[in-house]
């Protein structure tokens, strides 16, 4: 068997170099397989001088850590409990292997002698080396162990064990009978649609994941009274927390009884599948892997502004797909940027064959963007970029190098190409307006929505269900429905770190030939603190407000009209519970038959 990827790396540094970094190398190695349970041989700080003038700035070293099994934890590389001392141990002997024949006077390498320059990582075929006069900064190092680190996690996502548990956990026989329904659909509505079953596929594994599977996290309910918890901060990680990659574990404390309650951050998503909550980073780390184990290509996309999100490749459209879970919204890439209003400086897709800075796809406005990448030099992100793919793509056949050629190429088209901030490309919209679930009966349209058990009833239509809040919704933005399973309450709530979230149902009635007779709305919302809920049925030019207090509200003033607009905008709250402070549709899980939503028109002929 030959060498690995990372120790030929590591062999083609000058012969000294390589003697003393196979050196350190072997001793944290050497640290780990002597003494098992000692917790401080697992964990190497990246601002170590010894680590970080010695050990990162050789090509192939950081390499090396990341093939024994090392991972990223902030500002630590952690050999975790479930990683394999097997493949720490066979790294170990390869190394060793080499620089016991080098010291016993065997073939040196192709690059033998002694340099006074060494670069960072392996260069470029086609671009000649940048040599390194000096160690690289702090930044550098940080983002360099960035990209190693997320590369070596999305190999977990390959592993053939743990896709099988994640298919056991998903409906994948009904997602992909409903994937083709919804293709046929399509095809007969338009017979030159390119869309395929795999993009339908995703569209269902997202509704799947987000309204059945996963649920959100900000604040645990106390374990021993129920009652409200707030998080104070952090907790020492246990053994068992370690074992699944919780290097970090939030102290979510209960005033009434004075109780901590422990939430470890894991990040492997074996056990998120167990869990089954989190925020973001749970979020996309579990759907990754759903998407890998229903044989969709996927990858792990990591924004430097705090979010992260998911990637799947399109055959039919033979091109990447933006798929955020927490919002279930597919292909509007400028969410985040003109939706959310964040300062984008750097995005990176990883899969198990590159990693990609897909930063372009996700703003129209590139040069403020570039203004704010300053944590490295554009040159060596480029650069580190392009030989971190080099290295993985080492032993793929050509057919497959020239695939992901081809499509990094469309993908750079993309980058360059203009973007227009319209709506369409950054607010989830959807074609489901209430109106068309059905057609009209009786000049009569009654809707309501029940929040426990998340679904739209067409009253005026036999009691047609319609299941899922946002089936039924215009417009969205940053809004999610929030199950508190412990405290059997559900309601509308914007999503953590928004200052503001929107959504909307549109009525037009102007397709079959009706115009509105009266208009009746009874809407739910709750406030805590300086939360605000602003209500407003927009027509047109003219806008009214409504207090979201339960009562029935007429509008005559709508009769005549064809169209309407409900409007709910969620703002205020305080400090990081603020999210919470604005809620609509508060309903007990138990409370079944009551609407807290609804909707009733009285019709004429236009």
């Amino acid at each position: 068997m030959g060498l690995s990827p990372a120790v030929t790396t590591l062999c083609e540094n000058p012969e000294d170099v390589f003697l003393d970094v196979a050196k350190l190398l072997l001793t944290y190695a050497d640290n780990i397989l002597r003494n098992p349970n000692e917790v401080k041989y697992r964990s190497i700080r990246i601002g170590n001088p010894t680590f970080s003038t010695k050990l990162l700035p050789i090509k192939g070293a950081v390499e090396c850590l990341f093939e024994m099994g090392f991972e990223e934890a902030e500002t630590h590389l952690v050999f975790p409990q479930t990683a394999s001392v097997e493949q720490l141990r066979l790294i170990r002997e390869s190394i060793a292997a080499e620089r016991e024949q080098r010291l016993c006077g065997g073939q040196a390498s192709a690059q033998g002698g002694a340099t006074a320059s060494v670069s960072i990582i392996s260069p470029v075929p086609s671009q000649p080396a940048t040599p390194v006069q000096q160690p690289p900064s702090l930044s550098s190092m940080n983002f360099l162990v960035t990209l190693q680190s997320n590369f070596q996690h999305v190999m977990v996502y390959e592993n053939p064990e743990i896709q099988r548990k994640a298919r056991s956990s998903i409906p994948h026989e009904q997602l992909s009978s409903n994937a083709e329904k919804r293709m046929q659909e399509a095809k007969e509505a338009d017979p030159g649609c390119k869309v395929g079953k795999e993009d339908f596929v995703v569209l269902e594994l997202l509704r799947w994941f987000k309204q059945d599977f996963f649920s959100w996290v900000d604040a645990l309910p106390c374990s021993r009274c129920g009652g409200r918890t707030q998080n104070t901060g952090a907790l020492s990680p246990s053994t068992e927390d370690l074992r699944w990659g919780a290097q970090r574990v939030e102290n979510h404390f209960c005033q009434t009884c004075q109780l901590s309650n422990r939430f470890p951050r894991y990040n492997n998503p074996e056990k998120l599948l167990e869990t089954r909550r989190g925020r973001c980073g749970e979020w996309a780390n579990c759907f990754t892997l759903c998407c890998r184990a229903m044989g969709l290509e996927a990858r792990y996309v990591w924004d430097s502004t705090d979010h992260v999100w998911t990637e799947v490749y399109s055959p039919s459209q033979r091109r990447w797909l933006h798929c955020d879970s927490c919002e279930n919204t597919c292909d509007k890439p400028l969410l985040y940027e003109v939706g959310w209003g964040k300062k984008l400086s750097y995005i990176l897709a990883f899969s198990r064959d590159q990693v990609v800075d897909v930063t372009w796809r996700y703003s129209c406005k590139h040069p403020e963007v570039l203004s704010r990448r300053t944590k490295v030099q554009e040159a060596w992100l480029l650069h580190t970029i392009n030989s971190l793919n080099s290295t993985k793509q080492h032993s793929l056949g050509p057919e497959r190098k020239k695939e992901l050629t081809d499509r990094l190429l469309v993908e750079l088209v993309e980058f360059i190409s203009p973007k227009k901030p319209n709506q369409e490309n950054w607010v989830d919209v959807t074609r489901a307006h209430l109106l068309y679930i059905c057609m009209i009966t009786d000049k009569l349209l009654h809707i309501r929505y029940n929040a426990s058990k998340d679904e739209y009833c067409r009253v005026s239509n036999n009691d047609e269900v319609t299941p899922g809040w946002d089936q039924c919704v215009w417009q969205k933005e940053a809004v999610f429905r929030k199950v508190e399973s412990d405290w059997q309450m559900v309601y509308l709530a914007r999503t953590e770190g928004s200052s503001a979230g929107r959504v909307s149902w549109k009525f037009d009635f102007s397709p079959v030939g009706m115009k509105i007779k009266s208009v009746t709305v009874t809407a739910h919302s709750q406030t805590f603190q300086s939360g605000t809920v602003c209500w407003k049925l927009q027509s047109g030019q003219t806008s009214a407000d409504f207090s979201g207090d339960g009562e029935a509200r007429p509008f005559p003033s709508l009769s005549g009209s064809a169209e309407f607009v409900i409007v709910a905008e969620l703002c205020g709250g305080d400090g990081d519970a603020a999210w919470q402070h604005t809620q609509l549709f508060r309903q007990s899980l138990k409370d079944t038959d009551d609407a807290s939503f609804e909707i009733l028109v009285q019709l004429e002929n236009a």
